[in-house]
């Protein structure tokens, strides 16, 4: 049943496509209207709409399914306690937490009959971390599970299913853990921003049709008038030559993204941009935004026009505070930010995609009801060869390239998984390991990575905003480890754009052997990016330290994104004992063979 107030944003807005409109008013389902998140004074169970934030030790979740309708089609989605996104769950440092997962899922449910709930970025012992095939065998139908840990860190963090495609079917939630000590800034108003993309198409449905057509999506490929007016201002031989090279590289200047509006319909804390969520603000007051990126396959560009942004916070952990207009939140990652609201009474909180095909919007405002200017989603990018690290000075400085070779044979071995390799921070040629030569699930190579910590990303560049970089980011302590790494890692992640197929080192999943670690070493993982594409990767169990380029400690995160042609390196801590995921956190790059298991033992 929709509400009064809904109907009354909704009404008061100008005519929209009839697609667009039904997704303002069909919250649906299981997903009812969204007022604002609490305030810092949390209740241990409090409705925001069906939004339900659950506070304490004690939690039982049921994880079901629930009929959704964000686009004027009623679908199933995946759902905990009849709710998407899943209930806030606020715990706090210190505690043990209990929580009972019981799977309600329904027989003959397209949605699978096992289930799971991962904690991102919590540490805890391997048998509670929630991925089916590793220390734990799933959650299935009829049954409970429980999850008992401690809490041993504070911040910001979520929560989804690692089971199938659960999770872009709607699983997934915020998870907020209050720290012991005081935070090192004030606010007076705490809001979860919550950015998801949702399917009607199943999406196993969808994995299917990347496998078939990966250029699905892509509405934008370049004409024979497009090639026309290259050749007017770049020549004929630049032209051709261009032309030449994305075609060795199998996609297009205008592949941006595997998926994106023209499939999804993106949600801002489980609504459309004509749902309006909305929080509320007295003028004077400092708002804390919990921004998480809970979607599949989606990076999000978020600015709120008119408000500077102090982000205090990434992945949970504090950051000295660096002041931004805009910042490119990659898939898992969290970013906490302080905004002052003033001089006006309503600010939008704006997210497109990174593809900019599409975005979501909410509100921050005196009052419910009431909106700011929504701005126009920004020009779509073309891609250069320097985007792609390839050819010439990349936007970072340094000097990369790819090659493009064919591949024909068979994947060989994988003699890099867990042994020493090449160390550096991409000086010279790069290196590659003998299982990516003559390999079918391998069409391109990077030749001289780059951090590129300072870089936006492509169409964030000389845009006119102050854009958050990772070169920004410093924790607010040392590193906490403190020792050299005694050995090393390198490990390259590698594709096959046309036949949507995604590896490490060339080797997919069900054919890798385990990455192992020995338990207590300090050791530092290099990863270079040889596709075209980018990957935000997560190493469950332990934190990651993100190096500078001269490779000191420089911020400590759950999830470290990585662009195309990049070489970043990262150390680890191998202080929890068991097996543990690690894979590229887009969901079908994942379920595309981009994942290893690393094994801590003694």
């Amino acid at each position: 049943m929709q509400s009064d107030d809904v109907r009354a944003r909704a009404g008061a807005l100008p005519m929209r496509s009839r697609r667009r409109f039904v997704q303002g008013l069909a919250l649906g389902g299981a997903v009812a209207a969204f007022g604002g998140v609490p305030r810092p004074a949390w209740a241990n169970a409090r409705a925001v709409g069906n939004w339900t934030t659950l506070s304490g030790t004690e939690f039982d979740l049921d994880i079901g399914e629930s009929l959704v309708n964000f686009t004027g089609r009623v679908r199933p989605a995946v759902t905990v306690n009849g709710s998407l996104p899943a209930p806030i769950l606020r715990w706090r440092e210190g505690t043990t937490v209990n929580l009972r997962v019981r799977n309600v899922l329904p027989p003959g449910s397209v949605h699978g009959h096992e289930t799971s709930i991962h904690w991102h970025g919590i540490l805890l012992p391997a048998n509670m971390d929630g991925v089916p095939g590793l220390s734990f065998s799933g959650i299935h139908r009829g049954e409970t599970y429980h999850y008992r840990f401690d809490v041993r860190q504070g911040g910001t963090y979520w929560y989804h299913s690692h089971s199938g495609f659960q999770e872009q079917a709607g699983l997934y939630g915020a998870l907020i853990v209050d720290p012991i000590e005081p935070e090192p800034f004030a606010y007076q108003r705490d809001y979860v921003v919550l950015l998801s993309d949702w399917t009607d198409l199943d999406p196993a449905q969808l994995f299917e049709r990347l496998k078939k057509r990966s250029d699905y999506d892509n509405y934008y490929k370049r004409t024979v008038g497009d090639f026309l007016d290259d050749v007017r201002t770049q020549g004929l031989r630049a032209t051709l030559a261009d032309r030449g090279m994305w075609g060795r590289m199998r996609m297009t200047p205008t592949d941006l993204s595997d998926v994106n509006a023209h499939t999804y319909t993106y949600l801002m804390n489980g609504t459309t941009s004509l749902g309006n969520w909305t929080g509320l603000f007295r003028h004077g007051e400092k708002v804390r935004l919990r921004f998480i990126n809970a979607s599949g396959m989606t990076y999000f560009d978020v600015r709120i026009p008119g408000l500077k942004m102090t982000v205090v916070a990434a992945d949970g952990q504090y950051v000295h505070p660096v002041t931004v207009d805009e910042f490119r939140i990659a898939v898992a990652e969290t970013f906490d930010v302080i905004v002052e609201p003033a001089g006006q009474d309503a600010f939008t909180i704006f997210a497109q995609d990174a593809g900019r095909t599409g975005y979501v919007s909410g509100t921050l405002a005196v009052r419910e009801g009431l909106r700011a200017p929504v701005p126009a989603v920004d020009p779509r990018p073309i891609l250069t060869m320097a985007d792609m690290g390839h050819g010439g000075m990349d936007h970072g400085g340094g000097h990369a390239a790819m090659d493009h070779a064919a591949h024909g044979a068979a994947a060989q071995p994988d003699p890099h998984a867990g042994h020493a390799a090449h160390g550096g921070q991409g000086q010279g040629m790069q290196t590659h390991p003998a299982s990516e030569a003559g390999n079918p699930l391998v069409d391109m190579q990077a030749m001289t990575a780059q951090p590129r910590l300072s870089d936006p990303g492509v169409g964030l560049r000389d845009n006119g905003r102050r854009v958050l970089t990772y070169a920004d980011l410093r924790s607010a302590f040392d590193d906490p480890d403190g020792r050299a790494p005694s050995r090393e890692i390198e490990i390259h992640l590698t594709g096959h754009m046309e036949r949507f197929a995604w590896s490490m080192n060339g080797v997919k999943f069900s054919s890798a052997q385990p990455i192992r670690l020995n338990y207590g070493e300090r050791m530092r993982i290099v990863l270079v990016n040889d596709t075209m594409m980018s990957h935000p990767i997560h190493l469950h169990g332990v934190w990651s330290d993100l190096e500078d380029e001269e490779g000191r400690f420089m911020v400590r995160k759950h999830t470290i994104d990585m662009p195309p042609g990049t070489r970043r390196s990262y150390r680890v801590r191998a202080d929890a004992l068991g097996r543990w995921a690690y894979h590229c956190h887009l969901l079908f790059h994942m379920e595309a063979g981009m994942m290893r298991s690393v094994e801590v033992r003694e």
